[in-house]
């Protein structure tokens, strides 16, 4: 009800002073307090009412944006929002349904894939609204175009990446996707180099996954994949999930060992939610997907 009655007021603002720049003000201002509401969700116990809750603030977040297309806060959101609601709710349903209804799970995929595109372009926008021509420049060379970026760029060039690469994940026999692998790398290595321990090793995550999914011919390594793992564990003090359960289905499941699989998973599943709310709902998602993968063990590994 509060944000239907926010959306009327700016609608009437529009009415009364179109083109005004009391409108702007009145779009940014609450632009600001949507792209600080994270938090708010971040720390809910209750996934299922987050899912429900996320796809009307995602849209009140578009509605804002076509008042304000370059508000850096908002488009931030966008991409962060779009990401998390793909992959904890998205992807989830679709890896969950692929054992029984294989239609299902490929129209679950592709409105994931839609999703992360969607997101990848929102990250994108909000970096050109800092440096002009950088999104383009990504294609030309990314290594001069990434050189613009700064300390305050590094959330978007997180999500972009994180966007970008779920989005490749999704559509492993995308050509033109499948191109861009090195920007996603670019993006994530220009991040790391501005700040290693950016939201207390969220970079390593990504790379735990990027090294440890792609084969030695390919570019990968699993030696870096657990150097990542160990620097992420070190950053969240052993209290988020998302390390554990990359390495596990990336390298336990790569290297075809199930001992060290289940040993991963079971330490995730041991982590309290509760000891640092700022993770809680991450943490219990990704408690969710680790009991899903220990019951398909048998799937997974070949005795």
């Amino acid at each position: 009800m509060r944000a239907r009655a926010l959306v009327a007021v700016l609608g009437l603002l529009g009415s009364l002073y179109p083109g005004c720049s009391i409108r702007r003000l009145a779009v940014n201002r609450l632009g600001d307090a949507l792209a600080q509401s994270g938090t708010t969700y971040a720390s809910d116990d209750d996934p299922q009412l987050v899912r429900e809750a996320l796809p009307f603030a995602l849209k009140l977040i578009e509605s804002l944006l076509e008042q304000s297309p370059r508000h850096r806060g908002l488009l931030l959101a966008a991409a962060g929002g779009f990401t998390q609601y793909a992959h904890a709710f998205v992807q989830q349903d679709a890896d969950e349904a692929e054992d029984r209804d294989l239609r299902t799970a490929a129209a679950l995929r592709a409105r994931a894939l839609r999703l992360y595109l969607r997101a990848r372009d929102y990250g994108l926008h909000g970096l050109d609204a800092a440096h002009e021509g950088l999104a383009r420049g990504l294609r030309a060379d990314r290594i001069a175009a990434l050189e613009a970026a700064s300390k305050e760029d590094v959330p978007l060039l997180y999500w972009t990446a994180a966007a970008w690469g779920a989005a490749i994940a999704a559509k492993k026999d995308d050509p033109d996707l499948l191109a861009d692998l090195p920007i996603v790398e670019g993006l994530i290595r220009r991040a790391l180099e501005l700040q290693p321990d950016f939201d207390h090793g969220a970079l390593h995550e990504l790379l735990i996954a990027y090294e440890g999914s792609r084969s030695e011919a390919m570019g990968g390594s699993i030696e870096r994949a657990r150097r990542h793992f160990e620097e992420a564990v070190r950053l969240s003090g052993g209290q988020r999930v998302q390390p554990y359960l990359t390495l596990a289905e990336t390298v336990s499941v790569r290297r075809q060992d199930r001992k060290e699989f289940e040993s991963l998973l079971k330490r995730a599943l041991e982590i309290d939610p509760d000891a640092r709310p700022e993770w809680r709902l991450a943490n219990l998602v990704g408690q969710r997907r680790a009991r899903w993968l220990l019951a398909r063990a048998d799937l997974l590994f070949a005795d």
